[in-house]
């Protein structure tokens, strides 16, 4: 935070998800994601976008080169970082740059108001008072409420990633009714081939590394690592590398549904829409930041 003075939270997380994962990191932060405003919420679902989870590195690390792997998970945090700054600059108070802690007054405060059902202010200010000093909750009590809340978390984000994985499907489904070879990889390698050739590729490379890309966009790394695992070490330096670090991310569509199912089980609705009308940001930043580690590897691998 003092590095990149930024926010105390969004500094954390971007670390936080580089062990955890974007949705185990959006789970144990709930506290602290309840009590932050909308457009806050969007720099973390941005951010989301652009982790990967620790203990799967050692899978792709059997696939890929893992030097590229270790790599980009530091790199990723850095640049998620720059990405959501440029795409969603957002004004944070000292005021509102605090740690959400258990038994403070504004837990108390969101909790009398969402069990409150007259809404009324004097009521939840009179109840934050009386509650200035919290009940120890029963341990097994505390227990109970958590695997509750953790399982219907799971089946929000279970049912959102099958409806986007379905919608992606649908949508190829219907172009292959136009033309056979019309699909939503094909189209996204098209639009990715400039950018891969930005980074130093020639054309005929350059478009195989974009339909990668595109793949691995609408699919995710792994059908990608699996398809190329067998011959990566035979590519050429500078493109195996920046070719290992685009794919150390969770940067694809049905991530998207993850996340926005992770916030639906979290945050009230009405946050939770606004994170959802800004799916393409989320899409994008992830690309970018995707873009931006494996320019900055592939300027020192050739």
């Amino acid at each position: 935070a003092f590095i990149t003075r930024q926010p105390k939270f969004e500094s954390f997380f971007a670390v936080e998800m580089m062990f955890l994962g974007n949705t185990e990191a959006l789970a144990v932060s709930s506290l602290q994601l309840k009590q932050m405003k909308a457009q806050r919420l969007v720099t973390i679902a941005m951010m989301s976008m652009s982790c990967v989870t620790a203990s799967i590195l050692g899978a792709y690390m059997q696939m890929m080169p893992g030097q590229y792997v270790i790599a980009a998970v530091p790199i990723n945090i850095v640049n998620a970082i720059i990405v959501t700054i440029i795409l969603n600059p957002v004004t944070v108070t000292p005021e509102e740059d605090v740690i959400a802690k258990i038994g403070s007054s504004a837990q108390v405060a969101e909790n009398t108001q969402t069990t409150d059902p007259s809404g009324s202010e004097e009521l939840a200010e009179d109840q934050v008072k009386a509650d200035a000093k919290p009940k120890k909750e029963p341990f097994f009590s505390f227990l109970g409420d958590s695997i509750l809340g953790a399982g219907k978390l799971v089946l929000i984000i279970l049912a959102n990633v099958i409806a986007f994985v379905a919608l992606a499907k649908l949508i190829d489904s219907g172009m292959q009714l136009i033309a056979p070879w019309l699909t939503l990889e094909n189209i996204l390698g098209v639009i990715m081939f400039p950018f891969a050739w930005l980074l130093g590729l020639d054309v005929p490379t350059a478009f195989k590394f974009a339909q990668f890309m595109g793949t691995k966009l609408v699919t995710n790394e792994f059908v990608v690592m699996g398809k190329v695992s067998p011959v990566v070490q035979s590519y050429a330096p500078h493109f195996k590398a920046m070719l290992t670090v685009f794919l150390t991310s969770f940067a694809n569509l049905s991530t998207t549904g993850m996340v926005i199912g992770a916030f639906k089980g979290i945050v009230d609705r009405k946050k939770n829409d606004v994170i959802s009308k800004n799916v393409g940001y989320m899409l994008l930043s992830g690309v970018l930041v995707s873009l931006m580690s494996a320019g900055v590897v592939g300027l020192f691998s050739w």
